[in-house]
């Protein structure tokens, strides 16, 4: 899956900020409702417009968003 195919950013969306396409349902706030501990099946009841594959993408994309953003460890002389 490319999460890019259902992650959308559009200034006269949701004021530019990162969006599920088509839902207007920000990046941020499914990331936040999982780290309250809401379920994926949760976050469906509470926005209907999502799907499975939506949620996937948002955790595939911070995913891939803090490996680019985390320090390289540096390598202990011997």
């Amino acid at each position: 899956m490319d999460y890019m195919d259902y992650i959308v950013r559009d200034a006269r969306i949701c004021n530019g900020q990162a969006v599920l396409r088509g839902t207007g349902v920000t990046l941020r706030t499914v990331l936040a409702s999982l780290a309250a501990g809401e379920d994926v099946e949760r976050i469906l009841k509470s926005f209907p417009s999502l799907t499975p594959q939506a949620v996937s993408a948002v955790i595939s994309y911070a995913a891939a968003s803090a490996e680019e953003d985390l320090p390289v460890p540096a390598v202990p002389s011997l």
